[in-house]
């Protein structure tokens, strides 16, 4: 199954770094957020991942077309011909995939124009910002059984977001509400499944933004599903976000990291 990164925003709220480079290669420890987003979810076995670049995209295809280079130790004999020789190379058992996707693209519209590299299969979704220990089999287990076209992760995070309102199972989306105070509403964490046929209800418009209308059309239509996550979730909006993760991340206590090495 393909994993589908949404890594083409602007990361305006985060422009002391994001002015230089796109939010998803910002750092946490080394390595971009980017990493360990895909860390994660290669840890559950999806390894096939189609990243919607935008914003300072070349960027990330420098970082992944040099990354078998960064990640070895490496011998450069110029007295041989400039030949060089890797060593104890690290290999991840991904594929990428990098689409250009627009620079100014709503995130619908990126999905949308990826529709090619995805094929007719249900695929993963997530934005390239944020990170969680969610169960990713519990998610796509509870999303085959249930029918729907798409399930999102639900989280708690506080007040800050926009609330999803809930219908009396708890297991389907019925509409959104704006942004409220802090009264322990589920809101869209992202760590999506998407049914193929999702891609009916965006458009490959710059304007097409996937948490408006094409989510707001299923869940009037009881094709959205949420799966509740009450475990760690946290986004990279900030630079207070960005330390808060960088210090879980130095001391050890990365609630995301569940791979070895």
């Amino acid at each position: 199954m393909k994993v589908a990164i949404l890594a083409g925003g602007l990361g305006t709220r985060i422009s002391e770094e994001s002015h230089l480079k796109p939010k998803p290669m910002i750092t946490i420890g080394e390595q971009p957020i980017l990493w360990h987003i895909m860390k994660y979810y290669s840890s559950f076995g999806f390894h096939d991942f189609v990243i919607c670049c935008g914003y300072k995209g070349h960027l990330i295809k420098e970082y992944f077309a040099d990354y078998y280079l960064y990640r070895s130790d490496v011998t450069f004999d110029f007295s041989a011909e400039n030949h060089m020789t890797i060593h104890q190379n690290i290999a991840e058992p991904w594929r990428v995939t990098l689409v250009d996707t627009g620079l100014n693209t709503q995130t619908g519209g990126r999905i949308k124009r990826i529709q090619r590299y995805i094929g007719d299969a249900p695929f993963l979704l997530t934005y390239g910002d944020g990170l969680s220990d969610v169960d990713l089999n519990a998610l796509l287990k509870q999303h085959r059984s249930s029918g729907k076209t798409v399930t999102l992760t639900g989280i708690q995070p506080g007040g800050r977001f926009g609330v999803l309102a809930l219908d009396d199972t708890g297991k389907t989306v019925k509409g959104f509400r704006e942004k409220a105070r802090e009264d322990g509403g589920w809101i869209n964490g992202g760590f999506m499944v998407m049914e193929p046929e999702a891609f009916r209800y965006l458009s490959a418009e710059e304007s097409c933004i996937l948490e408006r209308t094409p989510l707001e059309t299923l869940a009037k239509e009881g094709k959205l599903g949420i799966y509740k996550h009450s475990g760690f979730w946290q986004c990279m909006d900030t630079q207070r976000d960005r330390g808060m993760l960088e210090g879980l991340w130095g001391n050890a206590r990365a609630p995301w990291k569940v791979w070895d090495g």
